[in-house]
C-alpha cells in the first residue's frame, strides 16, 4: 500500500494560478509603459511570469519596482490602547495602514468593505494584547515581513487569490499578544449570511 503524503512546503513553494501569473503580466506592462524597463527586459520577465509555478518563481519578477501604493501616502494608524479596537462593518480602506495593539488589542475586519485597490499595506505591531486581521475568501495575503516575537505570527490564509482583490501586504512584529491573519470563522459566516437575509 503506498502511504505517501506531500512534505510541507514553505508559502514561497506554493503553486501560483493564472490569475496571479496575469496580475504580474500586467504590472510589467505598466512599468514598462511607464519607462521602469526597456523592451527587452520586458520580453524577459514576461516570459518567466508566464511559466512561473511557485510564488518564489513570480515575487523576483516585480521585486525592483515601487509599490502599487504611494509610498509617500500617509498610512490610517489605529492603535489599541486600553479599551481595544474594532474596525468593522463598510469603512474605507486606504493603502496603506499601521495597527498597534496597545493593552487593549486590534481587530481589523475586511469581510464586509468595497475594495478595489491592487495591495493593501499593513504595519501590524502586535503589542501586549494583540491584533487580528480577518480578510474575505479569496483575498490573499503576503506576509514573508512578519516576524512572530513573544507572541507570534498566525497566516491562516490560503493563497487562492480572486481577479481584481487586494493583495495583503503584511509586515510588523507579534510583539507579546501576536498577531492573526485569516478567513471569516464558521460563527462569523453564519451572522454574515444573517445580516444578508434581511
Amino acid at each position: 500500500m503506498n502511504d505517501w503524503r506531500p512534505e510541507p512546503v514553505r508559502r514561497d513553494e506554493w503553486r501560483v494560478s493564472h490569475d496571479e501569473r496575469e496580475a504580474v503580466v500586467e504590472r510589467l506592462n505598466t512599468a514598462a509603459a511607464e519607462g521602469r524597463l526597456d523592451l527587452s527586459e520586458l520580453d524577459v520577465r514576461l516570459e518567466l511570469a508566464l511559466n512561473a509555478k511557485t510564488y518564489a518563481d513570480l515575487a523576483p519578477l516585480t521585486a525592483d519596482l515601487p509599490p502599487d501604493v504611494p509610498v509617500d501616502q500617509e498610512p490610517l494608524i489605529i492603535k489599541g490602547g486600553m479599551h481595544g479596537v474594532t474596525r468593522s462593518g463598510r469603512w474605507d480602506v486606504p493603502g496603506r495602514i499601521a495597527v498597534y495593539g496597545g493593552m487593549g488589542a486590534v481587530k481589523l475586519d475586511f469581510t464586509e468593505t468595497e475594495c478595489r485597490l491592487p495591495e493593501i499595506q499593513i504595519e501590524a505591531q502586535g503589542q501586549m494584547a494583540g491584533i487580528t486581521i480577518i480578510i474575505p475568501d479569496g483575498w490573499a495575503a503576503e506576509t514573508s515581513r512578519m516576524e512572530g516575537g513573544l507572541g507570534g505570527f498566525k497566516d491562516k490564509t490560503t493563497p487562492q487569490r480572486l481577479p481584481r482583490t487586494p493583495l495583503i501586504r503584511l509586515s510588523g512584529n507579534g510583539g507579546a499578544g501576536g498577531v492573526v491573519i485569516r478567513h471569516p470563522n464558521s460563527w462569523e459566516r453564519r451572522k454574515q449570511r444573517r445580516l444578508q437575509g434581511r
